[in-house]
Order: structure tokens, then C-alpha cells, then sequence
């Protein structure tokens, strides 16, 4: 199939970008989600005005010169949502990728492209990069592994910002085994080391926010795994109080968005999405004390998730609260997904601690994932034991 099937890339005029001849990712391919820069190439942040301003930038970013650096090939730069802000992949400018495990249905975003390249097999891995949820979502909904790193563990400079106290570069790929090739690359040594008998706890709130039946198809999951690598505790919830986080998120991550961003949206006035107009506006609005409040949870919540997860227990939760929506579902139904999905995807985001999804269920009504979140700096150890899960899952009972 031709890769223009799948709306993945940009179309973007090739320009030769050099990479090593030999190296640990020697003979693999790579995508850019088109926030982050490459030499020779623009970056339109999902927006055609911000692609006029753009020009062709100079300078390639760190984490794609790590990747080159290693031996890896440049493919091409992926689509994105527009600003990307917004889970849901689709792009009134430039188009939505196709979901390849799901046609019909929203790749996730806004890393949609660099998702649906991976799931297409058009690439080996690809880079996103994760603010809310922005490279969980797509991998959940597109059937493939993805990575949200440690938060500052990745060097995110020359990506464009979203909101500066979340944005993390992550990877997606189709196995756990490349998940891992490209993290020995870009993360460096573990400060925190998971044991290989790691605690697992259920967060049980979380389980709550997911649709009843997408906890129950994940539930027959954990049995799996359960028979595999032991007894799995729900003994304490880790998040009791997931609507406070999901408004401290939401504050503290429009806010922040906002003023990344309001100089160009009044100087040049780009059209919007009427959704994302909404959430700049929103974003415009949250007063300093709402600001101050939601930071001072943030400080709470990612001590009592030190202290949970202390050195050797992963949180096991739902990676997305149910499968992807059709593409043409109403704004409605929509509304109340997203709600649902920032409830489960904002505990790494304000904890800053790695989430590891894995795809563990393949249903006429597309993939779903289950996710292991584990202490600051556990990242390698963390795809180690997400390859375990992943084996235990795929194993049937008999």
C-alpha cells in the first residue's frame, strides 16, 4: 500500500537529512511529528499560518540528531492536531491520518501522524511528543506501544512548546523490543532501577473513570497477567481524588498554552477549530490563584506518588477510557470522552513520571491499551516490565 494511503507524513519536498553509517539504530527508520525541528525542513505545528512563518529552520533538535547520531534514517515529518492541543488526531487544515487498526475511527492525537506511520509499518519507530496525553492516546487507539519519558529526561529543545511544565518527546513503536533499542539511546541510565518481581497496583479510580465495558475487557487482561507475574494489589488508590487532578491539569495546562501562544494568535488571528478556539479562551481566563492552587496539588500529588510507588511498584491502569471514537461522532459524545480521557491521562502529566501503553486488546471496535506508570527515572526498567505484561496478555487461558 502506498504511504499516502494513510495521510501520515506531510508532504513536505524530501531534503536529504545525514545520518551515521553504522550505529545502534543502524537499518531503522524514523518520523517527526512536525512540532519538533529538523534542519532543511519547516515545522507547522498543525497550523498553515504557523507553517507560513515558519521558514525552513537551520537547526535539527537534539533528539533527532541522538536518533541520526545512531545510525537511524530520517523519513519524513508527520502529521499533527493543530497547536498540538487536542487527543483526538483530526485536522481541519491539513487532514486526519487514517487509523490503520481502525479506519473510521480517530487516529488519537495530536502525535497522529507519527502514530499511524508506526502502526502503518511505514517506519520502524517515530517520535511524538506528550503534554496531556498526546502520544498515549494515539498509541492506545492505533494498536502499537508508546512511551511518555520521565518529564525533562528527553531533551525537548527546538520542539515547539504546548505547555512548558508538560511537554515531553516520547516514542512510539510496534514492540516492546524496539520501545526499548530507541530508549537505550535517548535516555541514558536509569536513576531508579524496577525490581523484575515489581509490585503491581491496580489504580482502582482509575478503572472507575474508563467505560464499564472497557474496564471489564481490561479486567480479563489483568487475570492474564495476574496468572503470569503474580498477585496484583489494589489494596490503595493512588489517585482518590481524580477530579481535583483533572482541574488542576486542565489550569495549569491551558493557562500555560495560552501564553506560548497568545502573541502569535492576536497578532495574526489563525483560523481555528472551534474547540481549540475554546480552550485558548479558556486557557486566556484561569486567574492566578486557580494557577497557584492547581500547582500547589501538583507538588502533593507527586509526593504521595513518590511515596506510593517508592522503588519497586508500577501503577496499572487504563491507558484510554474506552476505543476511539468514529471519526464523524457527535461534539457531545466527544465532549464527554475527552473528560473521561484527560481524568486518566493527567497522573503521569502532573506527577512528570513515566507511562509506558501497551497494546493489549484487538476488538471489532479497535485497540486498546493498558498502561504501567512507574517512579521518576525508572523509563528503561519500566519497558522491560511493560514487555513482560505484553507476553502475559497475549497468552490465552485455557
Amino acid at each position: 500500500m502506498h504511504h499516502e494511503t494513510f495521510k501520515a507524513f506531510m508532504p513536505y519536498p524530501p531534503v536529504a537529512v545525514a545520518h551515521a553509517p553504522t550505529g545502534p539504530l543502524s537499518g531503522l527508520s524514523f518520523a517527526v511529528k512536525d512540532v519538533i525541528d529538523v534542519a532543511g525542513y519547516p515545522t507547522s505545528c498543525g497550523t498553515p499560518l504557523k507553517l507560513a512563518a515558519s521558514g525552513i529552520k537551520p537547526s535539527t533538535a537534539p533528539v533527532v540528531q541522538q536518533l541520526l547520531d545512531a545510525g537511524a534514517r530520517f523519513a519524513g515529518k508527520t502529521h499533527t492536531d493543530e497547536f498540538a492541543f487536542s487527543i483526538l488526531g483530526r485536522n481541519c487544515h491539513f487532514g486526519t491520518p487514517i487509523n490503520p487498526a481502525a479506519p473510521g475511527r480517530i487516529p488519537g492525537g495530536s502525535s497522529s501522524g507519527s502514530a499511524v506511520a508506526v502502526a502503518a509499518r511505514l517506519v520502524d519507530f517515530a517520535l511524538g511528543t506528550d503534554t496531556g496525553g498526546s502520544l498515549r492516546a494515539p498509541a492506545s487507539y492505533c494498536g502499537i506501544f508508546g512511551i511518555r519519558p520521565t518529564f525533562g529526561r528527553v531533551d525537548n529543545s527546538l520542539c515547539e512548546p504546548l505547555a512548558g511544565s508538560f511537554d515531553t518527546v516520547g516514542w512510539f513503536a510496534r514492540d516492546a523490543k524496539m520501545l526499548a533499542r530507541v530508549g537505550a539511546v535517548l535516555l541514558g541510565p536509569d536513576t531508579t532501577s524496577l525490581p523484575g518481581a515489581a509490585r503491581f497496583l491496580i489504580a482502582r479510580s482509575c478503572f472507575a473513570v474508563a467505560k464499564p465495558e472497557t474496564a471489564a475487557e481490561l479486567e480479563g487482561v489483568l487475570r492474564r497477567v495476574e496468572l503470569r507475574l503474580g498477585m496484583l494489589d489494589d489494596t490503595t488508590d493512588a489517585a482518590p481524588n481524580i477530579d481535583d487532578l483533572y482541574w488542576a491539569f486542565r489550569h495549569m495546562q491551558s493557562r500555560e498554552a495560552w501564553e506560548a501562544h497568545h502573541t502569535f494568535i492576536e497578532e495574526v488571528e489563525p483560523p481555528l477549530a472551534p474547540a481549540l478556539a475554546e480552550r485558548f479562551a479558556f486557557g486566556k481566563d484561569v486567574t492566578d490563584s486557580l494557577v497557584a492552587e492547581a500547582r500547589a496539588l501538583r507538588v502533593r500529588f507527586r509526593q504521595h506518588l513518590t511515596a506510593l510507588l517508592g522503588e519497586g511498584t508500577v501503577l496499572v491502569l487504563p491507558t484510554m477510557p474506552a476505543p476511539p471514537p468514529f471519526l464523524n461522532e457527535a461534539d457531545a459524545a466527544i465532549e464527554d470522552f475527552r473528560n473521561r480521557t484527560v481524568r486518566l491521562l493527567c497522573l503521569a502529566s502532573l506527577a512528570g513520571f513515566p507511562q509506558v501503553t501497551i497494546p493489549v486488546i484487538e476488538s471489532d471496535s479497535g485497540p486498546l491499551g493498558l498502561s504501567l506508570l512507574g517512579p521518576a527515572g525508572s523509563d528503561r526498567s519500566l519497558i522491560q516490565l511493560a514487555s513482560r505484561v505484553a507476553e502475559a496478555a497475549r497468552e490465552r487461558i485455557a
